[in-house]
């Protein structure tokens, strides 16, 4: 065990020696994701609707009781068979303050975070802490868990004072504890201006570095961590800084071109990569792959053709880590359990929690209410003579709302109107399963988060297990 430093472009220990980093993000679990665990919306609506159906006492303890059957030992034994390292921790900020109440530290918050933490270290498995959902909504994201369609972070000030707040806290709490390898302080940042991000940055940073001097702060770029553009000179008063891209590859998701790897393709997929990071680069900086990976077929949904979806699919992750081992790219594929989509391991269909759900996932998929990689042809004709009268009555020097092009006008209006509108009226839907059960039963469909439930994704895990030693 040692604590990691940056050096130049690189991770090194206490002995000097380069530590590259490959791992995997648990997202889903204290960051709630409705694509990872099945539910319509954002994380609060859906623990407010199943404590309106159930009651608040027994919809907390489902959750805690998820939460603690989401990541175990057998998880973390697991993962580090694995020959990985490292594991991304997403966090919401509502499991250490609450908006009626700012500013007034949970300890609950600590419960499943230290555990998490402590069971990785058992394993030799290091962890980096990312605040994936920030009072206000630091991005435009379902995954910020606000709700809405604007970065309200930006505009008000007291979200940011509270995000410092924050930090200061956890950095005291964490600053003496060597197997976390750093913190990630903002999650995929939208900032408009691009310069606000910025000075946010300068301040976090200061008031990490007043606590604890010691670990690796990892920042992420603005515009879902790809842009760099606008930091100016700030990295240089940054000690023991590294810089997060985050570089999905569309050819892993549905609509896009056939993946073959020729070398056409390839030399698309280098050139992206290759742009995220080029301005860190230029500048000598330590890059850090915070976020990849492809999505995947699945058997309930795709039928014949899953086979097929997801040989080409893990063609593209190999191709994807072939070129970070050339640049010994430290890395942290998103993610590791799921429900099917993306996850290394993934909720058995036979389980308790899938069968109760089965019919509503499906409706869930039919709909497409989930932004991520989702497949909208059952739906894409009731919303096209929306896009199309926005088109014709919208001039093109006017249709570019940022984030673009991350976000094009299809995109927006198929957030606000799919996977917000509709997704908010699935909500109550998806909390009435539980009505009527008991905390044991309750149990029961908890538990089928367990890594003894879930069944492995062998190719994926294979091929990351082949490049986690890549010297």
């Amino acid at each position: 065990m040692s604590l990691l430093q940056v050096s130049g472009t690189k991770i090194i220990n206490e002995e000097g020696n380069e530590v590259i980093l490959r791992g995997a993000g648990l997202g889903g679990w204290m960051n709630m994701e409705n694509f990872i665990s099945g539910y319509p919306g954002c994380e609060f609506q859906i623990r407010q609707a199943l404590a309106d159906a159930i009651g608040q006492e027994k919809s907390e303890f489902f959750f805690d009781k998820f939460l603690e059957y989401f990541f175990m030992d057998a998880d973390a034994k697991f993962f580090s068979t694995l020959g990985l390292n490292c594991i991304r921790i997403p966090f919401n900020y509502h499991h250490f303050e609450d908006d009626m109440n700012p500013r007034v530290l949970k300890q609950s918050g600590f419960k499943h975070l230290d555990r998490v933490i402590e069971l990785c270290a058992a394993h030799n498995i290091y962890t980096i802490l990312d605040l994936h959902t920030a009072p206000g909504g630091q991005n435009v994201g379902w995954h910020s868990d606000h709700g809405g369609h604007q970065a309200n972070f930006w505009y008000h000030k007291d979200f940011q004072d509270r995000t410092v707040w924050l930090w200061e806290h956890l950095a005291e709490h964490y600053k003496s504890n060597r197997w976390i390898a750093g913190y990630n302080p903002l999650n995929e940042p939208t900032d408009p201006t691009h310069t606000s991000v910025v000075a946010f940055y300068h301040r976090i940073h200061r008031a990490i570095r007043a606590v604890d001097p010691a670990h690796i702060i990892f920042f992420d770029g603005n515009t879902w961590a790809q842009d760099f553009s606008y930091f100016g000179d700030a990295p240089k008063v940054w000690d023991n800084t590294a810089y997060s891209i985050h570089d999905y590859s569309p050819f892993g998701f549905p609509g896009a071109q056939q993946y073959v790897g020729n070398a056409e393709q390839r030399e698309r997929m280098q050139r992206t990569y290759e742009r995220k990071r080029e301005w860190l680069d230029e500048r000598g900086l330590c890059v850090w792959n915070g976020e990849w990976g492809p999505v995947y077929a699945r058997q309930q949904y795709d039928g014949e053709t899953t086979e097929e979806i997801n040989r080409v699919r893990l063609h593209v992750l190999k191709d994807q880590l072939d070129m970070y081992n050339k640049d010994r790219l430290s890395w942290s594929i998103w993610l590791y359990k799921d429900i099917g989509f993306q996850g290394m391991v993934h909720v058995s269909t036979s389980t308790p929690y899938m069968t109760l759900l089965r019919s509503f996932l499906a409706k869930k998929h039919r709909l497409a209410a989930d932004k991520w990689g989702a497949d909208d042809s059952a739906v894409k004709h009731v919303y096209a003579p929306l896009i199309a009268h926005i088109l014709e009555e919208v001039p093109p020097q006017y249709r570019a709302i940022y984030p673009a092009p991350a976000h094009r006008l299809i995109d927006r209006v198929e957030m606000l109107a799919r996977n917000i509108l509709v997704s908010e009226f699935l909500v109550r839907e998806w909390a009435d399963h539980f009505v009527g059960m008991d905390k044991e039963e309750l149990d029961r469909i908890a538990a089928s988060f367990k890594f003894e439930a879930c069944e492995k994704r062998g190719q994926l895990n294979g091929i990351l297990s082949e490049n986690a030693t890549v010297a």
